[in-house]
C-alpha cells in the first residue's frame, strides 16, 4: 500500500462519493476506484459498500480509515520538520477561511502577507467551518480562520478579535434614522438568514432565537427568509424584504462616513446601525480565531500569518493579541 492509496480512502469516507473524492485528490475517478480496489485487493477486505449515488464506510472500513487519516498525519509531520530545518516561512501556507470572513479580511491581508512574507503565498480555501475542520484533520489545510463556537477537535487555537454585529435594515425603514437599535426591536422584524451551513447563521438566532422557529404572524408570512450569502442578503434588505444582522467588517466604509453638508454623497439603499442590549448586557459579537493542527510544526509561519491580521486595518472590532 502507498500513502496516495490512503489518501483516497480517507478522500472517500469524508466525501461518501468517489466522483468528489477524486475531485478533491485532483485525479480522475478512474484512477481513484482502481487505487482503491487495488488495497482491497490488497488487504483482502471491503472498505466501502457501493450503490446508487451513494457510497457508505463499512465497518472495518471506518477502522481501517481512522488509522490510514493517522498515517497521513504522521507522514505530513515529517515533511514538515523537514520544511522547518530549511525556512519555516519558505513555501505555501495552505489557509482555510469561513464565508462570511473571507471577501472582508482576504483582500488586506493578501497583501499584508505578500508585504511581510513573499516567500510564503498563501493557498487558499474559502468553505464553511465543519468543512475546514474536516480539511485541518486530514492535512489538506494548515491552518483555517474561523469563529467560535465549534467542536473541540484538539487543535491549538489562538484569538484574533471579536466583531461586534451590526444591523442592516432598508434606508427607509422606520428605524433606520435611529443612532442603535436593541436585539428585542429585531424580534418584530422580518430576518434575512444566511443557509443552513453558515456558523454565522446560527450566530444570529442566537440574538433572535425565536426565527429558529420560522414563525409566521397572521396572514401566514414567513417572518424569515434565508440567502446564500451575506452580500445576497445586502441586496434583498436593499430591496426591502426585510432585516438583518451583519458582522462589522462586511459593512462597507462609505456606509459609515458622517454626512457633510454640500458634498455630494453616493445613494446608500441600506442603513447599518450598531446593536445595544436593551438589559446593558455585552452587545452581540463573535470571536475569530485562528486555529491549527498541533502537530503543525511551522510555528513562524503561523505568528507571522497572525501579525499580517494584526496588520490589516479591521475596523470596529477588538483585537485580542
Amino acid at each position: 500500500m502507498t500513502l496516495t492509496e490512503l489518501k483516497y480512502i480517507v478522500a472517500v469516507a469524508r466525501e461518501r462519493h468517489f466522483g468528489k473524492a477524486a475531485e478533491a485528490c485532483y485525479v480522475s475517478q478512474p484512477t481513484l476506484s482502481v487505487a482503491i480496489k487495488k488495497l482491497e485487493d490488497e488487504l483482502e477486505v471491503k472498505l466501502f459498500e457501493r450503490s446508487a449515488g451513494e457510497v457508505t464506510v463499512t465497518p472495518l472500513g471506518e477502522q481501517i480509515v481512522q488509522q490510514a487519516q493517522s498515517v497521513l498525519d504522521q507522514a505530513a509531520s515529517i515533511k514538515e520538520i523537514a520544511k522547518r530545518g530549511k525556512d519555516p516561512l519558505a513555501g505555501p501556507l495552505n489557509l482555510g477561511v469561513i464565508y462570511t470572513i473571507g471577501p472582508y479580511l482576504l483582500p488586506d491581508l493578501v497583501r499584508q502577507v505578500i508585504a511581510r512574507t513573499p516567500q510564503m503565498p498563501l493557498v487558499l480555501q474559502e468553505n464553511f467551518t465543519v468543512k475546514l475542520l474536516e480539511m485541518l484533520r486530514a492535512g489538506e489545510i494548515d491552518c483555517a480562520i474561523m469563529a467560535e463556537p465549534f467542536p473541540d477537535t484538539g487543535l491549538a487555537m489562538a484569538p484574533l478579535y471579536d466583531e461586534p454585529f451590526m444591523a442592516a435594515l432598508p434606508v427607509k425603514h422606520k428605524l433606520a434614522d435611529r443612532e442603535s437599535i436593541t436585539s428585542e426591536e429585531l424580534q418584530s422584524e422580518t430576518m434575512l438568514l444566511l443557509g443552513t451551513g453558515h456558523c454565522f447563521r446560527d450566530h444570529v438566532l442566537e440574538v433572535c432565537p425565536e426565527f429558529a422557529r420560522f414563525s409566521s404572524n397572521a396572514e401566514g408570512i414567513r417572518k424569515s427568509f434565508e440567502g446564500s450569502s451575506l452580500e445576497t442578503i445586502k441586496h434583498m434588505v436593499a430591496s426591502g424584504m426585510g432585516v438583518t444582522l451583519v458582522p462589522r467588517l462586511s459593512v462597507p466604509a462609505e456606509a459609515l462616513k458622517p454626512k457633510v453638508k454640500g458634498r455630494k454623497e453616493p445613494e446608500q439603499m441600506v442603513r447599518y446601525l450598531p446593536v445595544r442590549d436593551a438589559q446593558d448586557r455585552d452587545p452581540p459579537m463573535r470571536r475569530v480565531v485562528l486555529a491549527w493542527r498541533r502537530t503543525f510544526t511551522r510555528y513562524e509561519a503561523i505568528a507571522a500569518l497572525r501579525n499580517a491580521i494584526y496588520a490589516c486595518e479591521l475596523p470596529g472590532v477588538k483585537r485580542l493579541s
